[in-house]
């Protein structure tokens, strides 16, 4: 029995086809010039295109929206001026176009695979398929056609890519293996959402296992099983119906009314990193959303989103939302999301350092971009905007002379935006992981009178007071633990939600 991380639930058992990597070798393609050179690689670069946009439709089809915007994330990455720039310098010095790819490629691989954030590394497994898809189109090397693939295959592979994801033929795939990958890992993700059980993580898997072998891949647990015994195999298919019935059993409570059985009401809200998201919160019944992320919209490119592009995905939001509440964080950016071309310092307390609404303040211009996005979009919808690891009452009074600033900017536009000119366009909350407990409760009061909510824990409280003890080079947030060290909140409990 080999031993996995099982990444979506269910049994399959199926006939395994191991996916062998196909021969990427360029050593043979003699240099034709600059230009045919640059010529070839735009051919395959338009080629890659209309490719993975015909696969995207077909994974939107099978997996849905927020799964399909996976492949959009590959084609971005070659419609980035910088990354076509760099190929075509390479081309100037003498490479051939599928040096040139695979030389950018890897450059960003390598950048990527050297964070510490286990998403970002996810974006070197991304450009890794798109360097493999361009290089196989350039040189004409087939690959396994997935859409041809038998009923009930077991496919084996070392990694399981979001292009070959959108080949294959959803109901034909019985489970899925892989030597590499995990809970987060864009395979698991789109395995989850096409429902097909898959263990991910299995060392050896392709060398263990071969094509034509009966295999049972048991999600729930992280095994695969090879040659299954008749008892076994009815082991599997009985856990596997008992599955599907007690998901069918729940689905029937997705849009109801969220009541406790006393009859208290309450409101289930759902997270999001990015608009793609909101569909799955809308289909399995959300009332509003308790967090968007934004941080997620600066990833997965090679260079930070315009307004334009966030007051769409912003836009998008609001309107999938219906009214019903949308809290935005703006941008948490450091500890362990790190974004390669924001080029934030390092530091001994990275988790509670210079990050969050400290770096958006030290970068103003990227602040208001966002700001104004928000502001814009909540003419669609119920949108609150929330400041991320506030530490003090300074950084809320910065942060909102900046909201300010953006809202004269934007006001002549205003009137259009707003069903009453008079009112408010959004209510402003607090996300105050490290703020003292009577500063929170009195800047609820101090700076916006009825509406304004924050969220606290005392836990983090503790260990930000530690952390700045601890010698973080910014000296606002050492200030900020002296005090804290007078502090009594630190011993009393607070009113702020606990995030722990």
């Amino acid at each position: 029995m080999l031993r996995g991380t099982g990444v979506s639930e269910g049994c399959g058992i199926g006939k395994a086809l191991i996916i062998q990597h196909r021969s990427l070798d360029y050593s043979g393609v003699v240099f034709g010039g600059a230009q045919q050179e640059k010529e070839r690689l735009r051919a395959a670069i338009n080629a890659f295109m209309q490719k993975t946009e015909q696969l995207r439709d077909r994974l939107q089809a099978s997996a849905g929206e927020k799964e399909a915007a996976i492949l959009d994330g590959h084609m971005e990455m070659l419609r980035d001026p910088f990354m076509l720039s760099q190929m075509e310098e390479m081309i100037d010095g003498g490479a051939t176009a599928e040096a040139a790819a695979d030389g950018v490629c890897n450059q960003f691989i390598a950048m990527f695979s050297g964070m510490d954030d286990e998403l970002t590394r996810q974006r070197a497994s991304d450009i890794a398929d798109v360097r493999e898809d361009l290089l196989g189109i350039m040189l004409g090397a087939e690959q396994v056609d997935l859409g041809a693939i038998e009923p009930g295959t077991v496919l084996v592979a070392h990694d399981f890519t979001p292009s070959m994801t959108g080949k294959m033929n959803r109901e034909h795939v019985a489970a899925i293996v892989a030597e590499v990958g995990g809970m987060t890992s864009h395979s698991a993700i789109l395995a989850r959402a096409m429902g097909i059980p898959a263990v991910l993580s299995v060392s050896g898997a392709v060398e263990a296992l071969h094509t034509g072998q009966c295999v049972a891949v048991d999600g729930f647990r992280g095994t695969v099983l090879p040659e299954p015994t008749p008892e076994q195999t009815a082991e599997f298919k009985r856990r596997q119906r008992e599955y599907l019935a007690e998901r069918e059993a729940l689905s029937r409570y997705c849009n109801l009314p969220t009541v406790t059985k006393n009859g208290v009401k309450k409101a289930v809200y759902g997270n999001i990193g990015k608009p793609e998201d909101v569909q799955a919160v809308v289909q399995n019944g959300g009332e509003g959303i308790g967090l968007f992320r934004t941080e997620f919209l600066f990833m997965d490119r090679m260079s930070r989103p315009t307004e334009a592009e966030q007051f769409e995905a912003y836009a998008t939001v609001a309107k999938a939302m219906n009214g019903r509440e949308v809290i935005i964080r703006t941008l948490d950016i450091g500890g362990d999301k790190e974004i390669p071309y924001l080029e934030i310092e390092k530091e001994d307390n990275p988790f509670l350092g210079h990050r969050a609404i400290r770096y958006c303040l030290d970068h103003p211009d990227l602040f208001c971009d966002q700001i104004r996005a928000i502001l814009r979009a909540a003419k669609f919808g119920d949108l609150k905007l929330m400041l991320p690891l506030i530490t003090c009452k300074e950084e809320i009074l910065a942060a909102k002379k900046l909201i300010e600033q953006c809202l004269r900017a934007c006001i002549l536009n205003f009137r259009y935006w707003m069903d009453e000119p008079g009112d408010d366009v959004m209510w402003f909350y607090s996300e105050n992981h490290a703020l003292m407990f009577h500063t929170c409760q009195l800047l609820a009061g101090e700076l916006y009178p009825s509406e304004t909510f924050s969220n606290s824990g005392r836990y983090r409280v503790s260990i930000a007071y530690l952390a700045a003890c601890q010698g973080s080079p910014f000296a606002l947030f050492c200030q900020m633990g002296d005090a804290l060290a007078e502090e009594p909140a630190l011993s009393r409990e607070g009113n702020g939600s606990g995030d722990f």
